[in-house]
């Protein structure tokens, strides 16, 4: 099953936003190791940036990441606006908003939804640390308005359900994803997952023109652009690497023989 990072926003002495007594720090610590809770007895393998109170800069969280063996990464954080009540309602933002950083974020703001919150969308943010320097496919949740009641009353009241939600729109994500070996596995490097089958085409007609031989297969309600079929889990990972240092969002995939 894949590891999941989980990093609840901000910490120590960085409180994040705050309202009213409220502090962003609170709020994601809580929030991430519910989410994780849930994630850990669904049988995904989950990791921590921070379980306390702690400071750590971005950049130190994305290199947390980086060093551990998680293939994804997910950041909790709480959005604010310049005066109380302005805005209202969740939104992920992504590195870029294509491959599986855009399903992470699509699967997780729509479970939200359901909870009660108004959904903002996806942004691209190209200058968040946690965005740009993490090598593994990575999201950042903002979830609701930490100086909008209605936001915090959700937070507050459906604590459980908000919890759920994230944990359900990462699980539907990784569904499937498991890089432990044994002798009936092989392994692959998946680059890419779509909704729609054309855009699935345009990211193997690039890997193709850099080079790399991929397949397309469909995943769920998805279709998976995939690199080579590896009998060595270090071999697979090794081109890993290559595809990363190319521009590719990239995870290792178990395929059963």
């Amino acid at each position: 099953m894949a590891t999941v990072m989980l990093d609840a926003g901000h910490g120590g002495y960085d409180n994040g936003a705050s309202f009213n007594g409220r502090k962003e720090k609170d709020d994601t610590l809580n929030l991430t190791l519910a989410i994780g809770t849930i994630l850990e007895n669904e049988g995904i393998d989950v990791l921590y940036t921070r379980t306390t109170d702690i400071y750590q800069s971005p950049t130190q969280k994305a290199q947390i990441a980086n060093e551990s063996d998680a293939d994804y990464f997910i950041s909790i954080h709480r959005n604010s606006s310049t005066s109380p009540e302005m805005y209202s309602g969740v939104q992920t933002l992504v590195y870029e908003n294509s491959g599986i950083p855009a399903v992470f974020a699509e699967n997780i703001n729509s479970e939200l939804e359901k909870v009660g919150f108004f959904n903002i969308g996806v942004e691209e943010r190209k200058n968040l640390a946690v965005l740009r320097r993490t090598k593994m496919p990575a999201a950042l949740v903002e979830v609701g308005f930490i100086n909008t009641e209605k936001d915090n009353n959700l937070f507050d009241l459906k604590f459980p359900e908000v919890a759920q939600a994230i944990a359900k729109g990462i699980a539907d994500t990784v569904q499937g994803a498991d890089v432990q070996g044994s002798s009936d596995e092989s392994f692959s490097v998946e680059t890419g997952l779509f909704r729609h089958y054309d855009n699935a085409v345009n990211l193997a007609l690039n890997m193709q023109a850099d080079g790399y031989d991929c397949f397309i297969e469909p995943n769920n309600d998805y279709f998976c652009v995939c690199h080579g079929r590896y009998s060595d889990y270090k071999a697979a990972e090794r081109a890993q690497k290559r595809l990363f240092a190319e521009g590719y969002e990239t995870r290792i995939i178990k395929k059963y023989n």
